[in-house]
């Protein structure tokens, strides 16, 4: 048995062997062929190559000719720079004036007629117009005196045209007589209105009894 195993194991070595060098054989025809193969066709593309020579260089173009430099100007001294102060006038602010109206100078009203207004004045003193001879009798033996207040109307003529006792002297015939001597005796300058017409007038005043001494 362990005879048989040996010689098994030996077949398999040598089977094993012989499949490597078969393996290495065609490894080899393999390789040697690619080779053959691959030097033929480098061979065939190196028959067929044209190497082309290269162009000649282009002539380099001719440097531009040097720019002419201009000399620069001559440098010229600023004027002194003077300062001037400005002078500025005075601002006017206009101030809008309002219109001068000349107002009309008021009409004076016509001045109102003179008036030629005046009042009856008597011709002389009505005190002399009665005398003792004027003098009540009955009066006299009652040695009756007083002052007589009065008020007489003038008419446009002058002349008294009524007589009012307006203070009694005490003694009614005293009084009546006053009266009665005065609208016989008395004379006015006539009084006027204010457009100088003739009009009535009122004078009022006294007039005293008194009994002379003898």
């Amino acid at each position: 048995m362990a005879y048989a195993d040996q010689s098994m194991s030996s077949r398999k070595v040598i089977s094993i062997g012989l499949v490597a060098a078969l393996h290495a054989l065609l490894g080899y025809a393999f390789i040697t062929g690619l080779a053959f193969n691959v030097i033929k066709k480098v061979s065939s593309d190196l028959k067929t190559f044209d190497v082309q020579e290269a162009p000649p260089p282009k002539a380099a173009p001719p440097p531009p000719p040097p720019k002419t430099v201009q000399p620069p100007p001559p440098m010229v001294t600023p004027p002194p720079i003077v300062q001037v102060q400005t002078v500025t006038a005075p601002q006017v602010i206009s101030v809008p004036t309002a219109p001068v109206i000349h107002e009309a100078a008021p009409v004076a009203p016509p001045a109102p007629p003179v008036s030629q207004a005046v009042r009856a004045t008597p011709k002389g003193n009505f005190q002399s117009l009665m005398s003792t001879d004027d003098y009540p009798s009955s009066s006299l033996r009652n040695n009756e005196e007083g002052t007589v207040g009065y008020r007489l109307d003038v008419g446009t003529d002058g002349k008294v045209t009524g007589c009012q006792v307006t203070q009694s002297s005490g003694h009614p015939l005293l009084d009546d007589t006053s009266c009665r001597l005065l609208s016989r005796r008395a004379r006015f300058n006539i009084g006027k209105d204010a457009a100088g017409n003739a009009t009535t007038s009122v004078y009022n005043g006294r007039f005293t009894w008194k009994i002379p001494k003898d």
